[in-house]
């Protein structure tokens, strides 16, 4: 942990993780509140088989932590990786910090909802980040061979 790159990659990982169990959290409450429940089981716990259904609410978050999934845990292998080439500090602090802000702004943008197009604005600036150090890997490996 003492590497500085290292722990600006650690810290910002775990942000991200940290906001992917918030919205999990409050996907959670907005089914019980809403009383929508993707399992059968659940519904005739709380309530009966009528609120084994969809909620838009719900479905919402889910759509945003779906797309966290499918965006951050990339990210997670990227930046570990990208770690790993000794980039400059400064730099890779950039590179995860426009990635962190990003995909903040982007469920926000998703779950509130914000006017379009910030969810999609949010979206494409946060990949430059991940190409950057994808090719960056890529470079490093191929040159190493």
């Amino acid at each position: 942990m003492m590497d500085e790159v290292f722990a600006s990659f650690v810290f910002y990982s775990t942000l991200l993780i940290l906001k992917m169990y918030i919205i999990a959290v409050i996907t959670g409450q907005i089914r019980l509140r809403k009383k929508a429940f993707a399992n059968p089981e659940d519904a005739m716990r709380h309530g009966g088989i009528q609120y084994y259904r969809q909620d838009p609410d719900v479905e919402r978050y889910r759509r945003a932590h779906n797309n966290d999934m499918e965006n951050i845990y990339p990210f997670l292998f990227l930046g570990a990786m990208y770690s790993l080439l000794d980039p400059n500090p400064t730099i890779a602090r950039i590179h995860f910090q426009i990635f962190f802000i990003c995909r903040v702004l982007h469920t926000v943008a998703y779950v509130l909802p914000l006017k379009p197009p910030t969810r999609s604005v949010a979206y494409s600036i946060a990949q430059l980040p991940c190409f950057s150090m994808a090719l960056q890997i890529l470079y490093s490996v191929a040159s190493s061979w």
